[in-house]
Protein backbone atom coordinates (compact mmCIF):
# COMPACT_ATOMS: atom_id res chain seq x y z
CA UNK A 1 0.00 0.00 0.00
CA UNK A 2 1.30 3.45 -1.42
CA UNK A 3 -0.55 5.28 1.04
CA UNK A 4 -2.17 4.44 4.15
CA UNK A 5 -4.95 6.76 5.81
CA UNK A 6 -6.44 5.80 9.21
CA UNK A 7 -8.08 7.53 12.18
CA UNK A 8 -11.79 7.98 10.66
CA UNK A 9 -14.57 7.44 12.95
CA UNK A 10 -17.79 8.59 14.50
CA UNK A 11 -17.65 11.79 15.97
CA UNK A 12 -20.85 14.48 17.17
CA UNK A 13 -21.03 17.62 15.49
CA UNK A 14 -19.15 20.36 16.80
CA UNK A 15 -16.06 17.56 17.70
CA UNK A 16 -12.57 17.06 16.65
CA UNK A 17 -11.20 14.22 15.00
CA UNK A 18 -7.22 13.98 13.47
CA UNK A 19 -6.63 12.10 10.13
CA UNK A 20 -3.48 10.11 9.19
CA UNK A 21 -1.89 9.53 5.89
CA UNK A 22 1.63 7.22 6.05
CA UNK A 23 3.33 6.83 2.37
CA UNK A 24 5.51 3.36 1.96
CA UNK A 25 8.89 4.53 2.50
CA UNK A 26 9.98 1.83 -0.23
CA UNK A 27 7.55 3.55 -2.63
CA UNK A 28 8.80 7.09 -2.08
CA UNK A 29 12.09 6.63 -0.58
CA UNK A 30 13.59 10.00 -0.26
CA UNK A 31 11.47 11.86 -2.85
CA UNK A 32 8.45 12.28 -0.09
CA UNK A 33 9.31 15.45 0.20
CA UNK A 34 8.74 16.62 -3.16
CA UNK A 35 5.31 15.37 -3.19
CA UNK A 36 2.23 17.50 -2.34
CA UNK A 37 -0.24 16.40 -0.70
CA UNK A 38 -3.64 16.49 -0.55
CA UNK A 39 -7.09 15.42 0.77
CA UNK A 40 -10.28 14.79 -0.72
CA UNK A 41 -13.49 13.53 0.14
CA UNK A 42 -16.38 11.77 -1.01
CA UNK A 43 -19.63 11.29 0.37
CA UNK A 44 -22.46 8.68 -0.28
CA UNK A 45 -23.80 9.83 -3.84
CA UNK A 46 -22.08 12.48 -4.62
CA UNK A 47 -18.54 13.37 -6.77
CA UNK A 48 -14.94 13.19 -4.49
CA UNK A 49 -14.49 16.96 -3.61
CA UNK A 50 -11.50 18.69 -2.87
CA UNK A 51 -10.68 19.37 0.95
CA UNK A 52 -7.07 20.54 1.15
CA UNK A 53 -3.65 20.51 0.23
CA UNK A 54 -0.36 21.36 0.72
CA UNK A 55 2.46 22.11 -1.68
CA UNK A 56 5.62 20.48 -1.16
CA UNK A 57 7.61 23.49 -3.04
CA UNK A 58 6.97 26.07 -0.73
CA UNK A 59 4.27 24.96 2.45
CA UNK A 60 1.51 26.89 0.19
CA UNK A 61 -1.67 25.60 1.63
CA UNK A 62 -5.09 25.55 0.29
CA UNK A 63 -8.40 25.06 1.40
CA UNK A 64 -11.98 24.12 -0.12
CA UNK A 65 -14.84 26.49 0.85
CA UNK A 66 -16.56 24.27 3.47
CA UNK A 67 -14.11 23.62 5.23
CA UNK A 68 -12.04 26.49 5.86
CA UNK A 69 -10.81 27.76 8.98
CA UNK A 70 -12.04 24.02 10.65
CA UNK A 71 -9.72 22.01 8.87
CA UNK A 72 -5.74 22.19 9.17
CA UNK A 73 -3.52 19.52 7.04
CA UNK A 74 0.45 19.34 8.26
CA UNK A 75 2.90 16.95 7.18
CA UNK A 76 6.07 15.23 9.06
CA UNK A 77 8.26 14.44 6.29
CA UNK A 78 10.81 12.29 8.68
CA UNK A 79 7.85 10.16 9.40
CA UNK A 80 6.07 9.98 5.95
CA UNK A 81 3.25 11.27 7.18
CA UNK A 82 0.22 13.78 6.45
CA UNK A 83 -2.34 15.08 8.93
CA UNK A 84 -6.15 16.13 8.80
CA UNK A 85 -7.10 18.09 11.79
CA UNK A 86 -10.58 18.21 11.51
CA UNK A 87 -12.71 20.65 14.09
CA UNK A 88 -16.09 22.11 14.53
CA UNK A 89 -17.31 18.95 13.07
CA UNK A 90 -20.48 19.23 10.88
CA UNK A 91 -22.68 16.76 9.99
CA UNK A 92 -21.94 17.49 6.32
CA UNK A 93 -18.08 16.38 6.53
CA UNK A 94 -19.67 12.42 7.00
CA UNK A 95 -17.88 11.08 4.09
CA UNK A 96 -14.94 8.79 2.87
CA UNK A 97 -11.84 10.84 3.14
CA UNK A 98 -8.91 9.90 0.55
CA UNK A 99 -5.28 11.24 0.63
CA UNK A 100 -3.25 11.65 -2.12
CA UNK A 101 0.06 12.87 -3.62
CA UNK A 102 1.00 14.54 -6.24
CA UNK A 103 4.50 15.70 -7.78
CA UNK A 104 2.56 19.41 -8.66
CA UNK A 105 2.99 22.29 -6.54
CA UNK A 106 -0.23 24.93 -8.02
CA UNK A 107 -2.98 25.45 -6.96
CA UNK A 108 -4.58 24.37 -10.08
CA UNK A 109 -2.87 21.39 -10.30
CA UNK A 110 -3.54 20.38 -6.35
CA UNK A 111 -7.10 20.65 -6.86
CA UNK A 112 -7.74 18.87 -9.76
CA UNK A 113 -7.86 14.96 -8.52
CA UNK A 114 -5.89 14.23 -12.01
CA UNK A 115 -2.91 15.38 -10.82
CA UNK A 116 -2.44 13.16 -8.07
CA UNK A 117 -0.73 10.08 -8.49
CA UNK A 118 -1.01 7.93 -5.60
CA UNK A 119 -4.30 7.32 -3.52
CA UNK A 120 -4.99 5.68 -0.52
CA UNK A 121 -7.83 3.26 0.25
CA UNK A 122 -9.56 6.20 2.06
CA UNK A 123 -11.07 6.53 6.19
CA UNK A 124 -14.40 6.83 6.73
CA UNK A 125 -15.70 9.76 8.91
CA UNK A 126 -19.07 9.86 10.34
CA UNK A 127 -20.17 13.01 11.91
CA UNK A 128 -23.57 12.63 13.86
CA UNK A 129 -25.91 15.55 14.93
Amino acid sequence: VQLQASGGGLAQAGGSMRLSCTASERTFGRKFGTYSMGWFRQALGKEREFVVAKSYRDGRTWYGDSVKGRFTISRDNDRYTVYLQMNSLKPEDTALYYCAASPYYSYSDLTSMRKYDYWGQGTKVTVSS
